[in-house]
């Protein structure tokens, strides 16, 4: 048995399609987001797209639409922007103790094996009670794993992490915002722009 014989059987033992060494590369498009799965957040530095994740959390990606939908993220503050660890916002008091009038949601947590905290992941804010998510949410800059398993995500971002990074750092530990804090200008779904 010849090396590309050996490589195609283990290209085949693992679902990978193996080509002829003079083929040209064949590739499937990825499908498109679900615009109903897709959250919009219009930054001062640019727009942000989410991949919302209900095969993850559907309870919080409901959470999300509806507060979306409702205008409740429009032009609340990223009250909480840690360089090297997460930005976070959601809460329009912006003082970190804020949250919506819906009730608390349980929490929804991934096994790591399933979903991890990388750069870009979404994941709910909550207290010491692992119950206690509603409205306010974070978006990681860098991996954190000693989250995995421990707080719910709900989404990853999927084009203008760029936007993301440039968020005024500051650390609103004791309720201290950044002045002037930046905030979401617009939250959409996407399947709602026209």
């Amino acid at each position: 048995m010849d090396r590309r014989t050996l490589l195609g059987a283990a290209a085949a033992a693992f679902g990978l399609v193996a080509c002829a060494p003079d083929a040209p590369a064949q590739t499937t498009p990825a499908p498109a987001p679900d615009p109903e799965n897709i959250l919009v957040l219009q930054l001062p530095a640019g727009e942000v797209r989410i991949q919302l994740l209900p095969e993850l959390a559907p309870q919080h990606v409901e959470r999300i639409k509806t507060l979306t939908r409702r205008g409740f993220y429009d032009n609340t503050p990223f009250h909480r922007v840690i360089e090297g660890f997460m930005a976070q916002g959601g809460d329009p008091t912006g003082t970190g103790t804020g949250g919506s009038p819906l009730p608390d949601l349980p929490a929804e947590f991934s096994p790591p094996s399933r979903a991890r905290f990388l750069r870009g992941t979404v994941g709910a804010a909550r207290t010491q009670n692992p119950n206690s998510a509603n409205s306010q949410f974070f978006i990681m800059f860098a991996p954190t794993p000693s989250l995995d398993g421990q707080y719910t995500i709900w989404g990853r971002v999927i084009s203008g992490m760029d936007a993301v990074d440039r968020l005024k750092r500051g650390v609103g530990q004791s309720g201290q915002v950044p002045a002037p804090a930046d905030r979401i200008r617009t939250a959409r779904i996407a399947a709602d722009i026209r």
